[in-house]
């Protein structure tokens, strides 16, 4: 069974930083889109940044330039580093991952648990 864990959200002040962790665990065959979204209270959910498979890493014009994303020395694990964060970036983030539990298998997508980013004026 796939598991995503994601960690690291925090109450900051506008202009810090945070960087958000996710692990990706279990039956794992192959990865295929691994990337962060996040819900404010009252609105949907949006994307923030994914890697796809070419490697190629897309932004949400929001926080191009603010934020980056890496992976680290396992694929299974990837890091969002938010800086200059401002009250709107305010929301519940979440991992995401597209990912193929065995040879031979369709992809599936799997979701963290949420981790709460709270920025304050």
């Amino acid at each position: 069974q796939v598991q995503l864990v994601d960690s690291g959200g925090g109450w900051v002040q506008a202009g810090e930083s945070l960087t958000l962790s996710c692990k990706a665990s279990g039956s794992i065959f192959a990865i295929n889109t691994m990337g962060w979204y996040r819900q404010a209270p009252g609105k949907q959910r949006e994307l923030v940044t994914r890697m796809l498979s070419s490697g190629r890493t897309e932004y949400a014009d929001s926080v191009k330039g603010r934020f980056t994303f890496s992976r680290g020395g396992t694929r299974n694990t990837v890091y969002l580093r938010m800086s200059s964060l401002k009250p709107e970036d305010t929301a519940v983030y979440y991992c995401n991952a597209d990912i193929s539990p065995d040879s031979g298998s369709s992809f599936f997508t799997y979701w963290g648990q949420g981790t709460q980013v709270t920025v304050s004026s």
